[in-house]
């Protein structure tokens, strides 16, 4: 579970790390059928990154790899269809990329490209996944045939959807202890773009 956020001593306010923790707040206790919710999970993801040594652009696509989850919010009735593919990594991207920039957004719209590619490669990480990730991975596509293997192995983003894809494995344990989303806040600052109407400031 996540430490109390006592760091977040004047938290940002509109801007991308305001929503950031404003999706969190209004719904990162939800669950997408794991045994840990929406807010536990990135923060462990998030926290498995920073302390591998990763660059803040990862760090941060730790954090909001599932921000698609919470930007479109559950199903009526508070639950989630898990035998259809909602396309969270793709509505997360497009989602970060305006916020946090490219290389963020890249990093988020492989993660589940990159599950398919190690279930299809390494059968052996199939048999681990989550009962969730099991469960959805038909519905996100199954395996990948030889030219999608190719390709993906040949793009610039490999490496780093296979590293956020092997921590978000791990990130999925109940009761850990992370720090705060507080903690994130000045590697998410580091990295939000200024949107047009924004105010800055210059010194």
């Amino acid at each position: 579970m996540p430490a109390d956020d006592t760091s977040i001593v004047d938290p940002p306010g509109d801007g991308p790390v305001g929503e950031v923790l404003g999706l969190f707040a209004r719904r990162g206790d939800g669950h997408y059928g794991e045994v840990v919710d929406q807010r536990c999970h990135a923060l462990q993801c998030a926290t498995l990154a920073a302390d591998a040594g990763a660059t803040d652009s990862l760090v941060t696509a730790a954090l909001l790899h599932d921000i698609g989850h919470l930007v479109r919010g559950p199903d009526p009735g508070g639950s989630y269809d898990l035998s259809v593919d909602d396309h969270h990594e793709t509505v997360g991207a497009r989602w970060v990329a305006p916020r946090f920039g490219a290389a963020v957004a890249r990093a988020i719209a492989f993660h589940v490209l990159a599950k398919r590619y190690s279930c299809t490669v390494d059968p052996a990480y199939g048999a681990r996944l989550s009962p969730t990730s099991t469960a959805t991975l038909s519905a996100q596509g199954g395996l990948l045939g030889a030219a999608e293997q190719a390709r993906f192995v040949a793009h610039p983003g490999f490496d780093e959807a296979m590293a956020l894809r092997f921590w978000d494995e791990q990130a999925k344990v109940a009761d850990a202890v992370t720090p705060g989303i507080g903690e994130f806040v000045p590697i998410l600052s580091r990295l939000a773009v200024a949107r047009p109407g924004a105010t800055q400031t210059t010194g």
